[in-house]
């Protein structure tokens, strides 16, 4: 059920934005137990005068192929947060030569009942607390 966002500078391919991509989901697989069909994310690609970092940050070397990914998901314990920081840096070094140090990630957690994945439902809530926060209202 993660949501992704992935920011970085303009000049990549299709095929180099859906390689990313399938990267990252491929980590959260490999990491988190996604399932391989909750496959949601969105790319934006921004020009130089919209895309900000410092460039040594916490003793970073990051460059203009800095990438931010942010994922929105219930929680993790810290250890499968660790490894899924890990292994998305890894794979996207490895398939798409981004360097470990342009990869920044923040994860925002949130509880189920603040998902709909479509019909106005919140299909992973609870169902008896929807009807009585529906009448509070």
């Amino acid at each position: 059920m993660p949501f992704v966002r992935i920011d970085l500078r303009t000049g990549r391919s299709e095929a180099e934005l859906r390689n990313i991509s399938r990267n990252i989901h491929r980590a959260m697989i490999e990491t988190i137990d996604v399932p391989e069909d909750d496959y949601f994310q969105v790319i934006t690609q921004h020009g130089e005068n919209e895309f900000f970092y410092d460039p040594n940050y916490l003793n970073m070397n990051r460059t203009a192929d800095m990438i931010y990914i942010q994922i929105t998901m219930k929680g993790r314990t810290l250890a499968k947060k660790r490894a899924l920081y890990a292994r998305i840096a890894e794979r996207l070094h490895a398939a798409a030569g981004i360097r470990m140090q342009d990869v920044m990630i923040i994860v925002t957690e949130t509880d189920v009942e603040n998902w709909s994945f479509g019909n106005g439902i919140a299909q992973l809530a609870p169902h008896g607390e929807i009807g009585a926060t529906m009448e509070k209202e």
